[in-house]
C-alpha cells in the first residue's frame, strides 16, 4: 500500500493563482504590503482538495521568497454553472506553447485574434480532458466547438497606453529554469458546457498545475464569506 503522498506524487489536475495582496514592483522584485495574502486554488477532485488543505494547515510557517506566511483560513466558493458561452478573466497568465530546454518556441508571440491562438488552446484542453479518463471517446469527439474571442476594446486600450497583455515569465521544472510567454486579457469562450466547466475548474493552457492559466467568470462574486472555515494546527 502507498500512502497519500505516494498516490498524489504525479497528480496535476489542479490549478492555482499567485499570491493576491497589496503589492508594488521594484527593481528588486515584488514587494507585499498586505498583512494578509490570498491563494486561489481549484481542483475538481475533492479528496485531493481535502488532502491539500490538510497538508497546508499542518505547516506552522510557509516561506515564499522573503515572505513568511502562516495559514489562517479557507473560504469555499459556491458552485458556478456555465453554459456554452462564458466571459472569462485571467487571474494568472495563459501559456499556449510548452517550454523546452534550449528551445525558444515557448516565447513566440501569437495574436489572440487569430485562429492559431484558439487552435493551440483547443488541442491542449482536449488532451488534458482525455488524460483525466472522465470522458468517453464519443464525448471528446463531440467537443469540436471551441473559439476564443478576445475583448477587442481591452486589447486596443492596452496597446494605446504601451502596456502589454503578453509577457515572458520564468518557469521551473525539475530545478531547470525555462521561459514561457503568458497572456492576460478578458475573452469570451464559445465551447461545450463540459469544456467550459473543465477549464473553469482546471485552468487553460499549459502548466496550470504550476500556477498558470487560472480563470474566473466575469462579474463572478460567488465566494461566500459565511462559509469561511477557521483552520488550526497542533
Amino acid at each position: 500500500m502507498f500512502g497519500p503522498e505516494k498516490s498524489y506524487l504525479d497528480f496535476n489536475q489542479f490549478n492555482f493563482s499567485g499570491l493576491k495582496g497589496q503589492t508594488k514592483v521594484s527593481r528588486k522584485g515584488l514587494h507585499y504590503f498586505s498583512s494578509k495574502v490570498t491563494l486561489v486554488f481549484a481542483c475538481a477532485d475533492k479528496k485531493f482538495l481535502d488532502y491539500f488543505i490538510a497538508r497546508l494547515f499542518e505547516q506552522k510557517e510557509i516561506v515564499v521568497g522573503n515572505l513568511h506566511l502562516v495559514p489562517e483560513s479557507v473560504e469555499s466558493e459556491e458552485p458556478v454553472v456555465i453554459g456554452d458561452e462564458a466571459r472569462f478573466l485571467c487571474i494568472s497568465p495563459i501559456v499556449l506553447i510548452p517550454a523546452a530546454f534550449n528551445d525558444e518556441r515557448g516565447k513566440k508571440f501569437i495574436s489572440p485574434e487569430g485562429d492559431e491562438f484558439s487552435d493551440l488552446l483547443y488541442e491542449s484542453t482536449l488532451a488534458r480532458m482525455e488524460a483525466t479518463g472522465k470522458y468517453t471517446p464519443e464525448q471528446i469527439t463531440s467537443f469540436y466547438k471551441f473559439q476564443i474571442v478576445p475583448d477587442a476594446d481591452y486589447i486596443q486600450r492596452i496597446q494605446s497606453t504601451h502596456k502589454k497583455f503578453a509577457r515572458i515569465y520564468p518557469l521551473y521544472d525539475n530545478d531547470i529554469r525555462f521561459e514561457v510567454r503568458g497572456y492576460t486579457f478578458p475573452f469570451t469562450l464559445y465551447a461545450a458546457k463540459d469544456v467550459q466547466q473543465f477549464i473553469y475548474e482546471n485552468g487553460l493552457g499549459y502548466f496550470t498545475y504550476k500556477g498558470f492559466g487560472m480563470l474566473d467568470i466575469s462579474n463572478n462574486d460567488s465566494i461566500q464569506r459565511s462559509t469561511q472555515q477557521e483552520m488550526s494546527y497542533a
